[in-house]
């Protein structure tokens, strides 16, 4: 777990990834905030990583967290391995620090708060940044 002291606040962004949509979410150490930011909806592997990139460059993110998509009994699935690789691209492409945190149940969780059946992965990747954020916290 990464310094998250109030002395040296860190810009973190987060990823709910999937294949046909990326929940995007940003908040950062200090006021250990998270909110949802972007549904990314790229057409193509190509146009992701542009997305993506303007994100960096717009946030300057210190951290970038990523969701990890585990079964109800923790172990992998196959889309685990697809956010994996995902987080290893981020690492190998821009050069980042990346962590990935446990998403298991966030889509439900989101949806509670928004008080909807519909998903929001924004609203997802911000329950999974946020749960990074509590953990800091706790640390």
């Amino acid at each position: 777990m990464p310094d998250a002291s109030p002395g040296q606040p860190r810009t973190v962004l987060a990823f709910d990834y999937g294949t046909k949509k990326i929940g995007v979410a940003i908040g950062n150490t200090l006021t250990r905030h998270a909110r949802p930011l972007d549904i990314l909806y790229p057409p193509t592997r190509q146009r992701r990583f542009e997305l993506i990139r303007d994100l960096l460059d717009e946030w300057g993110p210190d951290l970038v967290i990523v969701g990890l998509p585990l079964d109800v009994d923790g172990t992998d699935q196959y889309v685990t391995l697809q956010a994996r690789r995902f987080a290893n691209q981020l690492r190998g492409r821009f050069g980042v620090q990346v962590e990935m945190v446990d998403e298991r149940g966030s889509s439900m969780e989101a949806q509670a708060a928004l008080g909807t059946n519909d998903p929001d992965d924004a609203m997802a990747a911000a329950v999974i940044l946020q749960r990074y954020l509590d953990a800091c916290a706790q640390a």
